[in-house]
């Protein structure tokens, strides 16, 4: 899975948290309204998600974490938190993933 550098991740989150502040200091500004909009769906592409608040939660968690972490976090999977000895051979044990 390509991700996009996390820069530019942080300066389209600055971007949109900005022109949401102007939206609800304005509504009624469709030229704002339009700018708004556009900012969340560029910021929908590059978290590949579909809902702009959706891309914003998954921005914030992505700058805020690791990448293995946000990737398992993403997949939805349980992480492995250490090593047990079964049968002569290692096997990882796994943990309930974080919602």
């Amino acid at each position: 899975m390509l991700l996009p550098a996390k820069t530019e991740v942080a300066r389209q989150l600055r971007r949109y948290r900005a022109w949401e502040r102007v939206m609800l200091a304005s509504p009624a500004d469709r030229a704002v309204r339009a700018t708004f909009e556009d900012s969340g769906y560029t910021l929908c592409v590059l978290m590949g998600k579909r809902c702009a608040r959706e891309a914003a939660d998954a921005a914030e968690r992505y700058l805020r974490t690791t990448l293995a972490v946000y990737l398992q976090e993403q997949d939805g999977r349980p992480r492995p938190t250490g090593a047990v000895r079964r049968g002569g051979r290692a096997v990882a044990r796994l943990s309930a993933a974080a919602p």
